[in-house]
């Protein structure tokens, strides 16, 4: 069952500021678990680990800067 726009939005709101931060919080750790190899090593880590969070939800934030795709236009309301 696919979201509706409003779902989608309301989701991405909550990950976007509840998830996140947790998310960041539990790379770091992870990240700092492992002796410090070298700084390229390090920089690909938080570079794979910042891509890896959004491939799967992907499709919630599709279009969510868009505007609402099922609202009706007001242009019949309109006198020009």
């Amino acid at each position: 069952m696919a979201l509706s726009y409003k779902a989608r939005r309301r989701w991405s709101l909550v990950i976007l500021l509840v998830a996140m931060p947790l998310y960041v919080i539990v790379a770091l750790n992870i990240v700092a678990l492992f002796e410090r190899p070298s700084m390229l090593v390090e920089l690909l880590i938080y570079v794979g680990l910042g891509v890896a969070w959004v491939l799967p939800l992907k499709s919630i934030f599709k279009g969510v800067g868009q505007a609402d795709p099922d609202a009706k236009s007001d242009d019949s309301s309109r006198l020009d």
